[in-house]
């Protein structure tokens, strides 16, 4: 009888085959799963691969308990308000594009689920939901119902760097000692010494290599087969299915002629493939995590916050430096950085940095604060509940909300290329092995595995994510810290810069400031401190400085306009600071156009703040030296005051726009890109918020503030504006770096393949030459990025 095979999970169907709908299902699990997907119209997920499921554990009411715990759910949620909370799992039975695909079309199985994404590479999935109708627990189980168990781990620290996998450092252990004993006892045979050959002990030790080999076959190896065994049931025939051909046939070539005493067999041949190809397997392994631990911990993450100290001072600190029960000042459309619990004030938080939504929450003294909450509105400060989690915050940036989707170049070459490579690789290999064959079977043997281990395309796999890894980690931690890897390839492709001047080109410190109008009383000057105070903007920040003495009072209804000013009522008088359109009552022909900063109390114009600006160093040689591949445009929300003072940094081909409001920002942007330009937008973050998104690369201009935009795609500390050309020099080499490590990579392969298809290269030398491929363009683009670093004095 021929057997029927799952249409869920592709399992051989045995005693407790289930027809439904006329398809077979080897459980009533995997038919369950069918019918939610049915009813829910989602059987699409059958056909981007064949039988991709997976069949769902039993008792799943009893596993999931203890998810009822409210202590073991705080551990595990990430964030969490009145209606959304957040939470990421580990999902290792992820492995193809329809688990992807079914798993972030959750929300069409249950409606409580807002969101889902998938990190295929670390099969993680970032879930939001709300938690009034369905329990943590539950999700869960619909997760488990539908073969996506969760590893939980709730001893999982932040911070530790990942080790290599006990199992895998078991296997090469195992690979390694049967590959040296088996070399021991094959010593006879390599040095030609008959009389041992020939003797009963040629058989014992033949016997001897099979019992040592049996470890290596089905324990070490065990992985490819595996792996190959679920690609060909997909129909995708992936790069272990060539390794596991190769090793098949290198065993069952040697168990004939050990058992049949026609000759000694390749078991040494077999335990040092397996033991090489492990050893490069870890080495990936290590430098990967090495890699993701400095991108994620070590990096610097420009963002700063105000800390409170025991003698009511204040301090601007790095957010890696807060500590639990720090009290941070944060004011209007600042980040709060860590979990916190609201101390004072009136919380009115943006949760839409993580939940996607904007919806504000209302928080009162007491109630906890999840870090990715933006406040609106007056100064609150809050205790650190938690330390820093960087890759939290970073996880956050890369939402798809802010994520532009443009076309990874690198990503497309590889995938395609490994697509047809394995196909290609077999029919190479095959075809060598039947021409040998008819001259002679061990040169047959030999060209037919070596070509099967020796082609392989996880080199050229590795090239771009461990060149753009270390970039990420070099740029980062020299205080340019960019979003993704993608946004290297980004920065390469621009060939407009549009810069934005206060707070970009111009910078707070030393910046002659003198107010011109009716004199403020102690009073005035306690408001429009305490007024001040409330803002983040750098004009706000450079008026606010000049105050020395002056006490903080209560500000209500506070509000701040973008591009306008602020405003909020003190001692039962509205303030209003900011522009002359917004304070002004009788609006005429402003004749001096310097920086101001317009004060109104209460209806009545008093006088302003004039600002002379002082433009960051090195602002004229960073547009000398990126001249060559840019053209430049100046776009700001300022008057023509500073024009002729500009003209020392632009010349005559450059674009100066003033009096430009946020929307004109955005829409000059998407004209230059409609004209087939690829935008470099560098601003502060704030009222350039909807250029730095719609700009293929926006890079926000940090300067002791915590104004973070997740509109932006880098974040470059001021004290390192100067260093723009080399960040950008840097990223275009590293496109090259790429290109030279792919050229490698082939050069491997057909130099490979040539002396493998002759049978000049045994098995051994295969499997050496394998990961050796791979550790070559590993170290090649590690070493050629650090030397690059040095050369350009990046840390």
């Amino acid at each position: 009888m021929s057997k029927s095979v799952c249409y869920h999970c592709g399992e051989d169907c045995l005693e407790d085959e289930a027809i439904y709908d006329e398809k077979s299902f080897c459980c009533s699990g995997c038919q369950v799963v069918y019918e939610i997907l049915k009813d829910n119209d989602l059987c699409n997920y059958y056909n981007i691969e064949n039988t991709p499921g997976i069949s769902p554990p039993k008792d799943l009411n009893v596993k999931y308990e203890y998810l009822e715990n409210t202590d073991i759910v705080e551990k595990l949620i990430s964030f969490r308000d009145e209606k959304i909370s957040v939470v990421s799992f580990f999902l290792p039975k992820i492995h193809c594009s329809s688990c992807i695909w079914l798993l972030e079309n959750l929300f069409k199985l249950n409606k409580s689920i807002n969101s889902s994404r998938v990190n295929f590479l670390k099969k993680e999935i970032q879930l939001t939901f709300n938690h009034h109708e369905i329990s943590l627990r539950g999700l869960v189980e619909l997760l488990s119902s539908l073969g996506y168990s969760p590893e939980i781990n709730l001893d999982k620290a932040e911070g530790k760097r990942k080790k290599v996998e006990k199992s895998l450092i078991y296997k090469i252990g195992i690979a390694g000692f049967c590959f040296g004993n088996i070399m021991l006892i094959s010593l006879p045979e390599y040095f030609g010494l008959d009389s041992i050959k020939e003797s009963n002990f040629s058989n014992f030790f033949g016997y001897l290599s099979i019992a040592l080999s049996f470890p290596v076959m089905f324990y070490s190896a065990k992985d490819y087969f595996i792996s190959a065994f679920i690609g060909l049931k997909q129909k995708n025939i992936n790069i272990d299915v060539p390794i596991s051909l190769g090793v098949l046939a290198l065993f069952l070539r040697s168990l004939y002629e050990i058992i049949l005493s026609l000759g000694g067999g390749y078991m040494d041949s077999l335990s040092g493939l397996v033991f090489f190809l492990l050893l490069g397997k870890a080495f990936q392994q290590i430098t990967y995590n090495t890699l993701s631990f400095e991108r994620d911990y070590k990096s610097y993450f420009p963002i700063a916050v105000i800390r409170i100290n025991d003698d009511k001072s204040e301090e601007s600190i790095s957010v890696v430096d807060v500590n639990v029960g720090d009290l941070l000042l944060i004011k209007n459309n600042e980040i709060i950085p860590v979990d916190a619990v609201l101390d004072k004030g009136t919380a009115n938080i943006d949760n839409s940095f993580v939940t996607g939504e904007s919806n504000a929450s209302v928080k009162k003294s007491g109630e906890k604060i999840y870090a990715g909450g933006k406040q609106v509105g007056g100064i609150i400060y809050v205790r650190a509940a938690k330390k820093l989690s960087q890759s939290y915050l970073t996880q956050l940036w890369n939402n798809d909300a802010f994520t532009k989707h443009q076309e990874n170049k690198f990503e497309g070459i590889t995938n395609s290329i490994s697509k047809y490579f394995t196909i290609i690789i077999l029919l190479i290999a095959f075809g060598s092995g039947l021409y040998w064959f008819q001259k002679d079977f061990k040169i047959a043997l030999n060209a037919f595995t070596a070509v099967l281990i020796i082609a392989c395309p996880c080199a050229l796999a590795l090239s771009a994510p461990f060149t753009f890894g270390n970039v990420l980690r070099i740029l980062g931690r020299d205080k340019f810290f960019l979003k993704s890897a993608t946004v290297i390839e980004g920065i390469a492709k621009t060939d407009t810069i549009i810069f934005d001047k206060t707070g970009t080109i111009t910078q707070s410190s030393d910046s002659n400031i003198t107010y011109k109008g009716k004199g403020l009383d102690e009073n005035q000057k306690n408001a429009l401190y305490s007024l001040l105070r409330q803002s983040s903007h750098p004009l706000s920040k450079l008026v606010f400085n000049t105050f020395k003495t002056e006490k903080q009072v209560e500000v209500s209804e506070f509000n701040e306009i973008v591009g306008n000013g602020i405003k909020g009522i003190i001692n039962g008088l509205l303030f209003k600071v900011g522009s002359y359109e917004f304070t002004k009552t009788e609006l005429e022909q402003e004749t001096n156009f310097a920086t101001k900063v317009h004060i109104n109390i209460d209806g009545n114009y008093i006088g302003y703040y004039q600002i002379e600006n002082k433009y960051r160093k090195g602002l004229k040689s960073i547009i000398v030296k990126l001249r060559k591949w840019y053209s430049f445009n100046l776009v700001t929300g300022d008057n023509e005051n500073e024009k002729e003072n500009l003209t020392y940094y632009f010349n005559d081909q450059d674009k100066l726009y003033f009096n430009q409001s946020p929307k004109q920002k955005l829409d000059y942007v998407r004209k230059l890109q409609e004209g087939n330009k690829n935008v470099l937008m560098i601003g502060d973050g704030l009222n350039d918020s909807g250029a730095l998104k719609q700009s293929n690369v926006g890079i926000s201009v940090s300067e002791d503030v915590n104004t973070f935009s997740p509109a932006c795609d880098a974040i470059l500390d001021a004290s390192s504006f100067e260093k723009l050309p080399t960040y950008i020099r840097f990223c275009r080499q590293s496109i090259r770096v790429v290109i030279f490590s792919f050229i490698i990579s082939f050069l491997y392969n057909i130099v490979g393949l040539y002396f493998g298809v002759t049978g000049a290269l045994s098995p051994v030398i295969a499997a050496i030459l394998m990961p050796l491929s791979s550790i070559t363009v590993v170290v090649f683009v590690t070493i050629t990025t650090n030397i690059l670093a040095l050369q350009h004095k990046l840390r």
